[in-house]
């Protein structure tokens, strides 16, 4: 009963004071934290305002800049675009400028011959693009056949026709070049599954010296004595 009687003398006006006091201290006591935490946001905020106002902004500029450069100056003159391109995807690498600037240099140095060079370059660059990537991986395994590294060019063909998913202008382009490679090393059946798989899965592909895909398939067939 007494216990009864002193909840009644407490005000509700009172009761309600005392909770918004409870409130605001502990508003207060947060209060450190709270502007420790929108301190950390804004510097985070301005760290990455100025990465792109004072380097990333200005550096794709530049990089593109140094890519047209190349365009503008070295047409036709394969040596200077190979070594002027280098120059743009060492130094912008990060940038996408750089990036495209690796494959127009690995482009360039395979067309003067220096193929340790195309291969470098082409492993500096990077695409998303499947078609893009597929070809970039058949110049890399026609660097490696001249390279007469063989089973690397082997590899990368494969790396292509995975990439290329079956495209009908590239797989069976690099399925001769594999099986060229393979005619190297004397391994004619593996030659002669990769004109077989061309007449099967493309068979209206037309090479380019005019032959028919059987009559690849006889020559293998003939050194593999069937």
């Amino acid at each position: 009963m007494a216990e009864n009687n002193n909840r009644q003398d407490v005000n509700p006006i009172d009761d309600i004071n005392d909770r918004l006091t409870n409130a605001g201290q502990k508003v207060a006591a947060n209060k450190k934290i709270i502007y420790w935490t929108l301190g950390v946001i804004v510097v985070i905020a301005v760290f990455i305002g100025s990465y792109f106002w004072i380097y990333r902004n200005p550096g794709l500029n530049n990089s593109w800049a140094a890519y047209n450069q190349v365009e503008q100056t070295a047409l036709g003159n394969d040596t200077v675009r190979a070594r002027e391109y280098a120059k743009v995807a060492d130094k912008y690498g990060h940038f996408d400028a750089g990036n495209v600037a690796a494959l127009s240099a690995a482009e360039a140095y395979y067309s003067i011959g220096k193929y340790d060079e195309t291969v470098k370059y082409l492993g500096k660059f990077s695409t998303s693009d499947e078609v893009l990537e597929s070809q970039a991986k058949m110049l890399l395994g026609d660097s490696y056949v001249n390279l007469k590294k063989y089973d690397d060019a082997i590899s990368a063909y494969n790396a292509c026709i995975r990439k290329a998913a079956g495209n009908p202008q590239i797989v069976p382009v690099a399925l001769y070049k594999e099986a060229n490679v393979y005619d190297e090393q004397k391994n004619y059946q593996a030659a002669l599954d990769c004109y077989t798989r061309i007449k099967t899965e493309f068979p209206t592909f037309q090479f380019g010296n005019g032959m028919a895909v059987e009559a690849y398939i006889a020559r293998e067939e003939a050194r593999l004595g069937k």
